[in-house]
């Protein structure tokens, strides 16, 4: 297997195998960790059981990818990056066993919401830090290598971090002692983490120069007129604009369809009393939307080359079209499990499709703020479809009039794809100053 002999060739590397067990050990955690937030969060008998309380917990979720991820690169070059390796994980470890402590005596309150996102927000600079880390101990043709195998088996471990925190979910009785137990053990691999940071070197994962106060500022409002000026470039060049608008317009519909999927898992599929089985069957819908994100990484590379990203892009969107006119008829589990499919391909299709036009439509010196504001798009319409659902969504998650607006959504986004530009406009491409 490529993976294997990729291993192979970056694992003589000492320094690799040091940064690289720190990265499986953090991300296993930040796994565990948010699907104890998850279960603690959706599927507590006593906890957000109201499409309000799910939507206030997604916002807590997803505000720090959207807030912290383009700002991170100014302060990894001012601070040490082993050391923020290595106290990052230990301030986690505080924040987690404080949550879990919190949540033994009060339950879930304000101070959960905010530890929470304070500790989301950490984890999201680990990532920045340990991707920013990765040149200064691999080079040459390897660096490529790494930076391909890296963040692919980082997002596996975080994959079984995440299984392993929901089989404890599964395994230990309901109630705050589980949610306590299921984050105290997220506390100590992350601790694991930071004691495996401190095998490197202080200085060993740079920067070579750190930059003082007064230039971190400035390179944080440099920071905010690039995000600007490549937004204006990626709409001046029409292509790489329309593909992130669509992307955007897909992540708010499929937002507002899984807050409302966790709903009607909770309570209209399984007893509203029984948070166990709640958990079950949600952990059922999200298994057949796997099924539906597998197809679609078979099915795009297939597809793509013969018809274009364009038509594919339409194609995922019309898709999803169906899958909520399937909903506003029923909601039966069958149907369910079979839209979940239909909109898990639908989604990671479009999602593969936009990322090529993105790449193959911007100029390398704009490529880095596209997908910083990718990102920013990404994580926001999740966010403001968590506005939607706590305003539109009963506490069933099941609307006909919501569904059959969220596949005119849909419809009209599809047509005014179809309708726009499929080669880019020749921008002149001005050479990035942002420091990151």
């Amino acid at each position: 297997m490529q993976v294997i002999s990729d291993l192979r060739a970056l694992w003589p590397l000492t320094g690799f195998r040091r940064l690289f067990a720190v990265r499986l050990v953090s991300q296993s955690s930040d796994g565990m960790f948010q699907v104890g937030l998850a279960t603690l969060f959706f599927f507590s008998p006593e906890n957000a059981s109201t499409a309000t309380g799910v939507a206030a917990a997604f916002a807590v979720l997803l505000l720090p990818f959207t807030i912290v991820g383009p700002w991170a690169g100014v302060l990894l070059d001012r601070w040490r990056r082993r050391q923020v390796l290595l106290y990052g994980n230990l301030v986690r470890v505080a924040l987690t066993a404080t949550i879990a402590v919190v949540m033994l005596t009060q339950g879930v309150g304000p101070l959960v919401y905010v530890l929470a996102l304070v500790t989301l927000s950490v984890n999201r600079f680990l990532l920045a830090a340990l991707s920013a880390s990765l040149p200064k101990v691999v080079d040459g043709p390897l660096l490529l290598t790494a930076n391909s195998l890296t963040p692919t088996l980082g997002a596996a471990s975080a994959g079984v971090g995440a299984l392993v925190g929901f089989v404890l979910g599964l395994l230990l009785p309901d109630g705050r002692l589980r949610d306590a137990v299921s984050l105290l053990v997220a506390a100590a691999v992350m601790a694991c983490a930071s004691a495996l940071a401190a095998r490197l070197g202080p200085d060993q994962l740079g920067p070579d120069e750190r930059v003082d106060t007064s230039e971190m500022k400035a390179a944080l409002a440099s920071l905010a007129h690039g995000l600007v000026a490549g937004a204006r470039y990626l709409v001046a060049r029409r292509t790489p604009g329309y593909a992130l608008g669509v992307m955007a317009l897909h992540r708010f519909c499929y937002g507002a369809v899984f807050i409302a999927s966790i709903l009607i898992s909770r309570n209209l599929l399984s007893d509203p009393a029984d948070a166990g089985a709640g958990l079950r069957t949600f952990g059922t819908v999200l298994a057949a939307s796997a099924v539906g994100f597998a197809l679609a990484v078979v099915l795009t590379p297939l597809l793509v080359p013969r018809v274009g990203a364009h038509v594919w892009i339409v194609a995922c969107m019309l898709l999803a079209v169906v899958s909520q006119l399937v909903l506003v008829v029923t909601v039966a589990r069958a149907a369910v499990l079979a839209t979940a499919v239909a909109l898990g391909l639908a989604a990671q299709g479009a999602k593969i499709a936009v990322d090529t036009i993105v790449q193959r439509d911007t100029a390398d010196a704009y490529r880095g703020r596209a997908f910083s504001l990718y990102d920013v798009l990404y994580n926001a319409a999740f966010v403001g479809a968590a506005a939607l659902a706590a305003v539109a969504l009963p506490d069933t998650g099941w609307s006909r009039a919501v569904f059959a607006v969220i596949a005119g959504v849909y419809l009209v986004g599809a047509l005014v794809f179809a309708a726009g530009p499929r080669e880019p406009v020749d921008v002149p491409a001005a050479p990035a100053t942002v420091r990151t």
